[in-house]
């Protein structure tokens, strides 16, 4: 979920180029309504957002009682933030431009908390 669609139409192609299929979110209101449906396996944030923030929505969730594995990325990489966002659960904390490596490291990251959480 981002808000800049440059970023999400390259997100979008990256991962399908390496066989992962992702649905997105213009905001977090949409997410959030989409829940209803299905959890996804993981989650794709980025920290600025209208209406609703990265941290936000990660807060949001976990009073609902939800649990995605979370990637936060960010063009503001501010050390408190960072922790703000681990401490509401993030896997990962990724500053844009975001690296090929460090994202497909962080989504396999996601992959083993969800496979461990679902033992």
């Amino acid at each position: 979920m981002d808000d800049d669609p440059s970023v999400l139409k390259a997100l979008t192609r990256l991962l399908g180029a390496h066989g992962l299929r992702a649905k997105i979110y213009r905001s977090a209101r949409l997410f959030l309504a989409s829940l209803a449906d299905e959890l996804p396996n993981y989650l794709i944030l980025d920290l600025q957002m209208p209406e609703m923030t990265g941290l936000e929505l990660q807060q949001a969730l976990a009073r609902e009682g939800i649990r995605i594995p979370t990637i936060i990325i960010t063009a503001h990489d501010e050390p408190e933030m960072r922790e703000q966002c681990k401490a509401a659960g993030a896997i990962a904390f990724l500053a844009k431009p975001v690296q090929d490596a460090s994202l497909f490291a962080a989504i396999e990251a996601a992959r083993r908390f969800k496979e461990e959480r679902s033992r």
